[in-house]
């Protein structure tokens, strides 16, 4: 039987190599984490361990073995493309606001709505994430936001194409599609445990949750053309909605979870909900990266949706604001790009936070002047490096969390993050608005209060991640302890 499996999975990669040490003894301590890995091992009913055990003890009791398929590529890709449609959906409208505006005949501050509506979506249906990741696993997850992606964006459609536009029911859809988001943007995290070894967590983490903010870039840079006029609008979003449901469909064929698990970290069951809710509302390393990750996800969802409004009353025009959004993107991609990989090879997971942080803050410091700087280039500039430490940062810190709370199961973190992030995100947006000049004021409608109401908020959390490892605090890798406890490796 042990002969027939590997013949049949010839086409997967290589087994990983091995080690006969137990992670579970290396995770177990005093602490709270150790006396519930202890509980975990003791009463664990998790089939995965028990048939990697089996099939060791079957080729020559060399240990657990572990392996990578092949397959995980397809549903890592299903996952980016949901990740990128959803975002576009987000900024269908704020990366053309005025014109938006023009064709609803509403004001801009109710296009932001549009906006807002979507981040708190996320926030009423995170707690149905929470359970649906935890007990069915990435699949359920990825299915229901592919439904919830299809049925909202012709319900937008709809309403657009209606006699002059009907707002109400482009916002009803744009609030379905927000309930899609959670699923999907929290979703990375417990994908990669479930199906990659140490070596390509947080790669993969970093590909699938980087591509939510690469389809606002493309959001950002395509609409503005699709959208030149107010009658443009319908056929902006028709675009959309068919690309959104080609993208969707092939998520009723991925792979639920692999035969055979990547680590020991991934045969090892989760601590059940309850005892995750001790763990993380006990930890003090888990409010030291949720606040500040809750605030720089906001402060990037606000100024990813405002930032047309923010240099249009310099006189720069949608494009241009567009271009300035793509590039906050882009270039943060490139970064993570880089930053991602030597994470997964070197582990600085605290050092890559500790120099992102501050750099970050200067950024949204700096910000306060570009708008009123005589070219475009110094907003093109600082939202570059704004986006390169942004997303270089956010992936670090999910795959750290998981790390610093194992056993708590990965979704649990990120969800609750991202969801902090996106209610942060609308309470700023509204804020911002609200902070926005007169029509008397020089130039008209500035938000210069707002940017350094921003500012502010940037510079006030940096404390927080730099007391991470001090004073004692034991912020170990608890993850990658049981992993190197029985093997795990290249990806």
């Amino acid at each position: 039987m042990v002969h027939d499996r590997q013949e049949h999975e010839s086409q997967e990669e290589s087994l990983l190599p091995t080690s006969e040490r137990d992670p579970m003894a290396r995770g177990s301590g005093d602490d709270e984490h150790g006396e519930i890995l202890a509980e975990l091992r003791s009463h664990s009913t998790d089939h995965s361990t028990e048939a990697v055990l089996d099939r060791s003890m079957s080729t020559g009791g060399e240990g657990p073995r572990y392996r990578v398929y092949k397959r995980r590529w397809f549903g890592l890709m299903q996952l980016v493309l949901l990740n990128v449609i959803v975002s576009w959906d987000w900024l269908s409208f704020s990366a053309v606001s005025t014109t938006s505006a023009e064709y609803f005949n509403v004001s801009e501050s109710a296009i932001n709505w549009l906006s807002t509506g979507f981040l708190f979506a996320f926030c009423v249906v995170s707690p149905a994430v929470i359970w649906i990741l935890n007990k069915g696993g990435p699949k359920p997850a990825i299915i229901t936001a592919s439904i919830l992606i299809l049925v909202g964006n012709w319900i937008r459609y709809a309403g657009t194409r209606a006699t002059n536009g009907h707002f109400g029911v482009v916002m009803f859809g744009q609030i379905v599609i927000g309930l899609a988001q959670p699923f999907v943007l929290s979703a990375p995290t417990r994908f990669s445990d479930l199906w990659f070894t140490d070596q390509g967590r947080t790669s993969a983490t970093a590909i699938a949750s980087l591509a939510n903010p690469f389809g606002g870039a493309l959001g950002q840079l395509i609409d503005p053309f699709w959208a030149t006029k107010a009658s443009d609008i319908p056929n902006m979003v028709l675009y959309i909605a068919i690309i959104s449901s080609i993208a969707s469909i092939p998520s009723f064929f991925i792979s639920a979870k692999p035969p055979t698990p990547p680590s020991a970290s991934a045969a090892q069951q989760k601590a059940p909900l309850k005892q995750t809710v001790m763990i993380m509302v006990r930890s003090v390393e888990f409010w030291l990266i949720f606040i500040p990750f809750s605030i720089y996800v906001g402060l990037f969802n606000a100024i990813s949706s405002l930032l047309n409004q923010i240099l249009e009353p310099y006189g720069y025009s949608e494009t241009e604001a567009g271009i300035c959004g793509a590039l906050l993107i882009v270039i943060g991609l490139l970064a993570s790009a880089v930053a991602s990989p030597l994470t997964d090879k070197y582990k600085a997971y605290l050092l890559s936070i500790k120099l992102c942080v501050p750099f970050i803050a200067l950024c949204y410091l700096i910000f306060i002047f570009a708008p009123s700087a005589p070219s475009i280039s110094a907003a093109y500039i600082i939202a570059s490096a704004l986006g390169a430490f942004s997303f270089s940062l956010v992936p670090i810190a999910l795959e750290w969390l998981v790390e610093v709370t194992y056993p708590v199961s990965p979704e649990m973190g990120s969800t609750v993050c991202w969801t902090g992030g996106q209610l942060v995100g609308a309470v700023i947006v509204l804020i911002m608005d609200a902070l926005k000049a007169p029509m008397d004021a020089v130039p008209s409608f500035n938000m210069k209060s707002a940017l350094v109401f921003q500012a502010v908020l940037a510079l006030i959390v940096v404390p927080l991640p730099l007391c991470l490892g001090l004073f004692g605090r034991d912020a170990r890798n608890r993850r990658l302890e049981a992993d190197k406890g029985v093997g795990g490796g290249d990806d």
